[in-house]
């Protein structure tokens, strides 16, 4: 498990599974660890039944030659503690992690993590596709993410004179107000998904707005009519 430039996958419960699906139909090697033994019942994949938060385990898995990691535990403190581990073991990897909570996004950024997604099945999806059109890290979001629970995904341009124009995601507070979250701004050519409350939207900019349908609706009746 130690080839250069493999995946590690820390979790297999909904967000794990599905980053594992959409690996598994490309050229990509993985490695997924999980604590539970009956979630590996049947697959046909490199597996460690182990502590995804563990640095023997994450040893073992390969981190320290991997060039994506991630991060998909079921609770925030392991999900801070793992990226941490993983970063120190590898300064170079790419890690992207799910957030279980809001209020640890902040923490999972420090602790070292480049993409966090609060969103735990959409984010599954959204950072398995992510990485195969990463450069560097800049990443572009595809057009046909496949969504689950009538969860969508959509882009929509920011309008010269919009009210969207200079707010920061602190002062727009979409989760508090709607429920949905902007997940992505792509400024020119380049995609960020590194958002954060300072996160300041121009005019000009593509946003990748995720949420329920009738969050959606609500969004672009809001602020986009």
């Amino acid at each position: 498990m130690e080839s250069k430039g493999h995946l590690v996958v820390l979790g297999y419960g909904d967000v794990g599974k599905s980053i594992v699906n959409i690996l598994s139909g490309g050229p990509f090697r993985f490695v997924v660890v999980d604590s539970n033994e009956k979630v590996f019942e049947n697959v046909d994949f490199d597996h460690l039944i182990g502590n995804g938060s563990d640095e023997d385990i994450l040893v073992e898995a390969g981190v320290k030659t991997a060039s994506f990691v991630f991060v998909a535990l079921n609770d925030d403190t392991n999900v801070i503690f793992a990226t941490l581990i993983c970063r120190s073991l590898n300064p170079e990897t790419t890690i992207v992690a799910r957030a279980n909570s809001v209020k640890s996004i902040d923490k999972i950024y420090k602790a070292g993590a480049d993409y966090v997604s609060s969103l735990s099945v959409v984010a599954g999806q959204m950072l398995a596709k992510m990485t195969a059109n990463c450069v560097g890290k800049s990443c572009r979001i595809d057009e046909d993410i496949m969504l689950y629970e009538g969860i969508e995904i959509e882009k929509h341009r920011v309008e010269k004179g919009s009210f969207l124009d200079n707010k920061s995601i602190e002062s727009l507070d979409l989760e508090r107000k709607i429920g949905c979250t902007i997940i992505g701004i792509e400024r020119g050519r380049v995609v960020t998904t590194a958002i954060t409350r300072q996160t300041s939207i121009k005019a000009g900019d593509m946003i990748a707005v995720v949420g329920s349908n009738k969050q959606i609706s609500e969004f672009k009746e809001r602020y986009l009519d």
